[in-house]
């Protein structure tokens, strides 16, 4: 018999490792080539794992809940022929195999007294980590451990450039997390963080499901990472309004796509984004990356009223028809729940429409490791004074409120001023002659 290693494949751009969420199979079962075997997340979507080969699985060397990189083994079978008489283990016997012969879980690390951890906690500071970038790994552990960024930020750092390593988290742990109490060292004025009591008061329990924790865990990081600042403008849609409702008919006759103003905006903004290349950046440690390609994510509902991010690759590079297909498609799978991991990540900049929603306007909240996310406000009708060589005159006119929440490490009032007043322009400015 050939035995084959069952590693974590990859599962699109960017997508370094996984948590494992659950095994369909246990040791001792015959699966058929393709059969979905273990189910894992991202931080991105749920992906199922199929079978590399047809044959029985012989070793499950990880466990739910364990994260995993991208490429390790995480199980073993043997290749061969399915014999479809031979009796398979009860649900309960699979779990007890499984368990028995998958790798041990990490060790348990042991707790110290309260006490002792208040006594030692004198010896850290708030600020003593001063790098506040965490890997997804670092970032994993401490929810598994309930460790806040502010304490994660107070652990002494041994990695490059003063990063935090796994072995500085267990080392932390293993002294009893003495930093857990630690208070701030008293300024001039004396302040100090209070302990505040909120009441909470009672009412009905909802737990998170695990895609509401990953973002609620996603939007604190954020805002724990980037100082932001949101930036306002205000724009004129009179001639893009018009020119979309006379041709909106025409264009799913010509194309069977329908066309919203989410392709117009991504087209606009995607010309923008290649006018201020500084806005396409991420930033790793002291590094600044400017990335080389343009990828518009938009931020999408999903029916349990989540929100996700599908990404149009290259929009710059892309005509309004290929844009609204995709735009469509994208949010389709997002409606059903089929999006797969390259669809939603490698964005580079972000816009959220939050005028979908009837919002006027929005502070959108950085999504990682971007450095700048728009919001759309809703298009409504207002009567504006609009200047003519005869004089001023009251008209009616499609207007909107543009945001932009930006990282002020690396993106000054200035840039994203520009930037931002750029987006707008395209929008006022849009070609009413524009043929598709």
């Amino acid at each position: 018999m050939k035995e084959i290693e069952i590693k974590l494949p990859k599962m699109g751009e960017s997508i370094e490792e996984g948590t494992i969420i659950s095994w369909s199979v246990a040791v001792g079962d015959e699966v058929e080539q393709d059969q979905t075997i273990l189910e894992v997340a991202t931080d991105k979507v749920d992906s199922e794992v199929p079978a590399p080969a047809t044959g029985t699985i012989t070793q499950l060397l990880v466990e739910p809940d364990q994260v995993v990189k991208v490429g390790q083994i995480i199980a073993k079978m043997e290749a061969g022929e399915v014999k479809a008489s031979k009796e398979k283990p009860t649900p309960s016997a699979s779990k007890d195999a499984a368990k028995e012969t998958s790798q041990k879980p990490a060790p348990q690390v042991p707790k110290k007294q309260i006490s002792s951890a208040s006594n030692s906690a004198s010896s850290y500071t708030l600020n003593s980590n001063q790098n506040t970038f965490f890997s997804p790994l670092v970032v994993s552990i401490a929810k598994q451990h309930h460790i806040s960024f502010e304490e994660l930020a107070r652990i002494p750092a041994t990695g490059n450039d003063g990063r935090l390593r796994k072995s500085d988290i267990f080392k932390y742990i293993e002294e009893g997390r003495p930093a857990q109490f630690a208070q701030p060292v008293p300024e001039a004025s004396g302040f100090q963080v209070p302990n505040l009591k909120l009441d909470k008061e009672k009412g009905k329990i909802v737990e998170m499901d695990r895609m509401r924790q990953m973002i609620a865990d996603h939007m604190v990081f954020s805002k724990h990472t980037s100082p932001h600042v949101t930036a306002y403008v205000e724009a004129d849609l009179t001639d893009m309004v018009n020119w979309r409702n006379a041709n909106k008919k025409a264009f799913q006759e010509k194309y069977g796509e329908k066309l919203t103003f989410t392709p117009l905006f991504v087209e606009a903004v995607a010309k923008a984004v290649k006018d201020f290349p500084m806005i396409n950046v991420s930033v790793d440690g002291k590094n600044i990356i400017v990335k080389e390609n343009i990828n518009i994510g938009m931020a999408t509902a999903l029916p349990s009223g989540n929100l996700i991010v599908p990404v149009v690759k290259n929009a710059d590079q892309k005509d309004l028809k290929t844009i609204a297909a995709e735009v469509n498609a994208l949010a389709e799978k997002a409606r059903n729940n089929k999006l797969k991991h390259d669809e939603t990540s490698g964005s580079t900049f972000t816009i959220s429409n939050v005028g979908t929603f009837g919002s006027l306007m929005g502070t959108p909240i950085i999504n990682q490791p971007e450095v700048a996310i728009l919001a759309t406000g809703i298009i409504k009708k207002r009567a504006e004074v609009m200047e003519y060589e005869d004089g001023d005159k009251i008209e009616i006119r499609q207007m909107m409120y543009l945001s932009l929440s930006f990282d002020h490490r690396v993106v000054d009032g200035f840039l994203g001023g520009s930037f931002l007043r750029r987006v707008a322009d395209y929008f006022e400015d849009f070609d009413v002659e524009k043929t598709f």
